[in-house]
């Protein structure tokens, strides 16, 4: 399973996983991958700190790297007060009729979490100061090419730069920008994603920016032999993010992860959608009566990011609390219907490579 982004990243396998929990991150790079650590739900960049020390110390020395969301172009921001009043009256009722008509209750006591801020540029741009201090090997961003300076900071600590595309064009703008690394994400994806389904996206941008940069596939991907596959059309390696949810790892890191686990497990292929209700730009979700809601009739159209995200951050928590899962709000690809068990990362890793390799001998012999 070798290839030469294993060079440039320093891994055993070309398997680049990302996951908001730093347990499973740290295990994904003791097996020989390279575990991606979300950074958008720290809204404290002295957490995040923390959280990156204890990747420091339980890592064995392998690499790492952190995600974060930042747009290219500094947009211009407010205060969380200036932020709040953009949202209108008829959402905020929207969401509260919703959770009630859903039976979700209140949270247990009042909290002062405003959101997650991890949407917000001037808290990325923190993210990205904290991370740079600790032996990463990789920045990678959810939306695209990050500011040029970014970009610069990185290279000049000798940490490279990913960015994901949904189209061709996007992958040339990335490496014209000096990104290292191109995630050919697909519409199969979950969270954010686009309208190319992997089998195109995956060959067009390897065919305009293979020769210049490694791509990684992602997309749909929970198998030895979609790797294989992802190889074969011209991909370096595989960006994995959603069959990392049902790990055992995943539940030492997300206090509320059970109930969400128990939701992923009993769903197939089909029981996901793509929608604007999560953070305000398309995104896959698991599809349930929380989804379903925001569809029917008469419901709001979605507001912009980052002001969706702040409509809803507290919906998400209380939805997190009610230990329901025909309600929860989770990013997950269309890979859920294979993820049907509760594995440790190993177990994981290791299945990944027996198939791959299978899949190459099964290839052999029709020679």
């Amino acid at each position: 399973m070798r290839t030469s982004l294993c060079d440039t990243l320093g891994t055993t396998y070309p398997i680049v996983a990302f996951t908001p929990s730093e347990h499973v991150a740290a295990a994904v790079s003791r097996a020989g991958g390279l575990g991606v650590l979300g950074c958008v739900r720290f809204n404290d960049a002295e957490e995040l700190d923390r959280v990156l020390e204890w990747m420091d110390a339980n890592t064995d020395g392998k690499p790492y790297g952190v995600d974060i969301v930042m747009p290219s172009k500094v947009p211009t921001e407010g205060s969380m007060t200036d932020l709040e009043q953009y949202i209108p009256d008829e959402h905020r009722a929207f969401v509260e009729r919703t959770l009630n008509e859903l039976g979700v209750p209140d949270l247990p006591s009042t909290t002062d979490d405003a959101g997650v801020l991890g949407w917000l540029h001037s808290v990325a741009r923190a993210h990205v100061e904290v991370a740079l201090k600790h032996p990463i090997s990789l920045i990678a961003n959810a939306l695209g090419s990050p500011p040029n300076d970014v970009i610069e900071q990185a290279h000049d600590r000798g940490v490279k730069v990913a960015a994901l595309a949904g189209k061709a064009e996007h992958a040339v703008s990335h490496v014209d920008n000096g990104v290292d690394i191109v995630v050919a994400q697909g519409y199969e994806a979950g969270g954010h994603t686009g309208e190319i389904a992997s089998m195109v996206l995956l060959p067009e941008v390897a065919e305009r920016v293979g020769d210049r940069a490694p791509v990684l596939a992602a997309g749909g991907i929970g198998s030895g032999k979609q790797i294989a596959a992802a190889l074969a059309l011209g991909a370096s390696g595989v960006w994995m993010g959603s069959y990392w949810l049902t790990t055992s790892e995943y539940l030492e890191t997300m206090s509320t992860s059970a109930t969400m686990q128990q939701a992923l497990l009993g769903a197939s292929s089909a029981d996901t959608v793509r929608t604007r209700i999560f953070s305000g730009k398309p995104a896959r979700l698991l599809k349930t009566r929380w989804t379903e809601a925001w569809s029917a009739p008469g419901a709001p159209d979605p507001l912009p990011m980052p002001l969706q995200n702040l409509l809803v951050s507290e919906a998400h928590q209380r939805i997190a609390a009610a230990d329901d899962p025909s309600v929860v709000a989770m990013p997950v690809g269309q890979i859920v219907g294979k993820m049907n068990e509760v594995r440790p990362v190993s177990d994981v890793m290791a299945d990944l490579v027996r198939e791959f390799n299978e899949a190459l001998s099964r290839l052999d012999k029709t020679r």
